[in-house]
């Protein structure tokens, strides 16, 4: 089985960030432990550069201010051969349900167009917004929202 970046976030996601572990005194041992789990370097590495670049737009208010105002989203050719139309849909649901605002989109877009696949589906996408959620301050509500229909559909799977 070919593991991908995104397989090595919802990995560290599920065992890791959720409980608070702190990523960055000891992150070599950690990357250790993902190889053990099965994760090659290669995609180790770029789930970290990922995550690193998630951190980035923490606190960005200029933008966010900037980002927030009334618009609306049309996707580039890049991003809709990426992006199919149910996540699209649901980015857009997202954004008229309050659970994510204009900046939250973008940074999900931002995240899903770093990542190695070719295109993503609704289940990865869900992965991502949970990521991206859980990293900004006061989306508290919004994150554990999106948290339950992350684990309904893991707990869908699994039944």
């Amino acid at each position: 089985m070919k593991e991908t970046v995104l397989d090595v976030l919802m990995y560290l996601f599920d065992n890791y960030i959720e409980e608070e572990v702190d990523l960055t005194p000891d992150q070599e041992s950690l990357k250790m432990q993902l190889r053990q789990a099965g994760f090659g370097d290669h995609q180790v590495n770029m789930a970290f550069d990922w995550l690193e670049g998630l951190t980035l737009y923490k606190g960005d208010m200029e933008t966010m201010q900037l980002i927030n105002t009334p618009s609306i989203r049309l996707f580039s050719d890049i991003e809709i051969d990426k992006l199919d139309i149910e996540c699209r849909g649901f980015l857009l649901f997202l954004e008229q349900a309050g659970v994510l605002d204009a900046y939250d989109r973008e940074l999900v877009i931002d995240r899903v167009m770093a990542l190695d696949a070719d295109d993503i589906d609704l289940r990865q996408l869900k992965w991502v917004i949970l990521m991206v959620l859980f990293n900004q301050p006061g989306k508290e509500a919004a994150f554990t929202w999106m948290e339950d229909i992350v684990m309904d559909d893991v707990n869908a799977i699994i039944h």
